[in-house]
């Protein structure tokens, strides 16, 4: 099971950003995903997390929580955060993964939040 995320990009302080996790050769929607990210010199941290569409159910950190929201699109067989009123505490390489987190990470997706 290995997921990959995408999206992240420079955006300045107050913008917004949607970044995507995609699966291939699963279904996404048989496990719950979370998105988590490490910011330099910081230990990874989970974002947020959605359960499968069989009984949905989301949740977020304090720090996220009213500005991000976590979604599914099975159609794409993916999981997309959008991410509004963007901080330059944001900034960090954002990752995606089943949880239990399996040990395949990625790359991730890099966000940079500033002006």
């Amino acid at each position: 099971v290995q997921l990959q995320a995408s999206g992240g990009g420079s955006v300045q302080p107050g913008g917004p950003l949607r970044l995507s996790c995609t699966a291939s050769g699963f279904t996404l929607d048989y496990y719950a995903v979370g998105w988590f990210r490490q910011a330099p010199g910081k230990e990874r941290e989970g974002v947020s997390f959605i359960s499968t569409s069989a009984d949905p159910r989301t949740s977020y950190a304090s720090s996220v929580k009213g500005r991000f929201t976590i979604s599914r699109d099975n159609a794409k067989n993916s999981v997309n955060l959008q991410m509004n009123s963007l901080k330059p505490e944001d900034t960090a390489v954002y990752y995606c993964n089943t949880l239990p987190p399996t040990d395949y990470w990625g790359q991730g997706t890099l966000v940079t939040v500033s002006s």
